[in-house]
């Protein structure tokens, strides 16, 4: 099956109802900080806080009355599971879900939530789609894979008629690329509509798939743990490769970083939540600038399912990086007074301590002196250089623990 625009506007009517028709922003901050004209797609304000739900629902909808009484089955590391689960429980499906053992236990639970069973199986989508082949098999079920099905790519490409109808001046629309079923839907949408506008893909360090595919160059396959779970995907499919080669025009390859950057960037400026893999569009146009100076650029949100502690660890550690939470180390005398000398001048300097924790036991340190650890929030890189040198000053011997980090970062 050849798919078309036509499929993609039918495809469009048949979700209409029961998808969020998401908005298309343009970003006043982030077009002036990045030099290209920024708008944003919310994908992750759908029911489920992704995109997958267009695909799904197109392929739920489709079945027949006896596929709907058997019932379906999908692989997925989260947002095409939920996405099933949502829909099938909706429409009264019965839905069996495979994921991978590492699948945060949000994305899990949610789907969970929609009355699926879940199974968790493999430590990658590979082996969890293996899995679940065989028990579709021995169930006769309905498979429905997250990205190479013709039904599923062509519910996906709806989200590019949005945009276009939305802005019909966009330059560039960059996409996140796991197995491929997004980027071949909006290219296949995309470019029917409008021949001139550039497709680019932007895969994870670790799972460059896609670029290995599309580029003479072979980058290392790493795989593993990434903050951008939604798109560790080894390979694309066959069905979105080979759209790929065809209409996409670049992928491009942000590491984990700079998808950290993208997600604070988000909340901070945006205030909307992302996951990894849905901050990796905005990663993309953050790292390779030259690709959208002075473009009208449409950055797809893709997800919004990202495990609370995972967030609230990028939040922090992007506070480090800034220099705005600092870890002191102060060699100090185990005498009374000492630590309440050195926290008083702290506070007198505007620094609010988090954590104080005392060594006296491990090192070559004497008897009577101690290490001091504490962990103080400060404004800015500049306080915490500040009260390190008020420290000195008044002859402790101190150092920042990591300021060769903050020192590199604010290079």
């Amino acid at each position: 099956m050849a798919i078309s625009l036509e499929d993609i506007q039918a495809a469009a009517e048949r979700i209409e109802s029961a998808i969020i028709h998401t908005h298309l922003e343009h970003s006043t901050t982030l077009s002036a900080m990045l030099g290209s004209e920024v708008f944003l797609k919310f994908e992750n304000l759908q029911f489920t806080s992704s995109f997958k739900e267009r695909g799904a629902l197109n392929k739920l909808l489709q079945l027949s009355e006896a596929e709907k009484q058997t019932g379906v089955i999908a692989m997925s590391a989260g947002n095409h599971a939920k996405a099933v689960a949502y829909h099938a429980q909706r429409l009264g499906i019965p839905a069996t879900i495979v994921m991978p053992v590492n699948t945060p236990n949000v994305k899990v639970e949610d789907t969970e939530n929609f009355a699926a069973k879940v199974i968790l199986s493999g430590t990658t989508l590979h082996e969890s789609a293996d899995h679940a082949r065989q028990l579709a098999m021995e169930g006769n079920l309905v498979f429905v894979h997250p990205y190479n099905d013709e039904v599923v790519i062509t519910g996906q490409g709806t989200v590019a008629l949005e945009l276009l109808a939305a802005n019909p001046d966009l330059d560039i629309i960059v996409v996140p690329v796991g197995g491929g079923g997004l980027i071949s839907g909006i290219a296949t949408a995309a470019k029917a509509i409008k021949s001139a506008i550039r497709i680019i893909g932007v895969e994870v360090a670790a799972y460059p798939g896609a670029y290995n595919a599309l580029h003479e160059e072979k980058l290392p396959e790493k795989g593993g743990a990434t903050i951008a779970e939604g798109i560790a995907v080894k390979q694309p499919g066959e069905l979105t490769l080979e759209i790929m080669r065809r209409l996409v025009d670049d992928i491009v390859i942000v590491n984990e970083e700079t998808i950290e950057e993208a997600l604070n960037l988000l909340i901070t400026i945006e205030k909307t939540v992302t996951e990894g893999a849905g901050a990796a569009a905005l990663a993309a146009v953050m790292a390779h600038p030259q690709l959208f100076q002075g473009k009208q650029t449409a950055v797809i949100l893709s997800g919004a399912n990202i495990d609370s502690r995972i967030l609230a660890s990028v939040l922090m550690r992007r506070l480090v990086r800034q220099g705005r939470i600092v870890q002191y180390l102060v060699k100090i005398s185990d005498s009374p007074g000492t630590l309440s000398d050195v926290t008083e001048m702290i506070g007198d300097l505007g620094g609010n301590i988090l954590e104080v924790s005392h060594q006296r036991m491990f090192g070559g340190m004497a008897v009577r002196e101690a290490d001091l650890y504490l962990t103080v929030e400060t404004r800015d890189a500049e306080q915490s250089e500040e009260i390190l040198n008020k420290l000195q000053a008044s002859d402790y011997v101190a150092e920042i623990m990591q300021k060769e980090f903050i020192q590199k970062r604010n290079r």
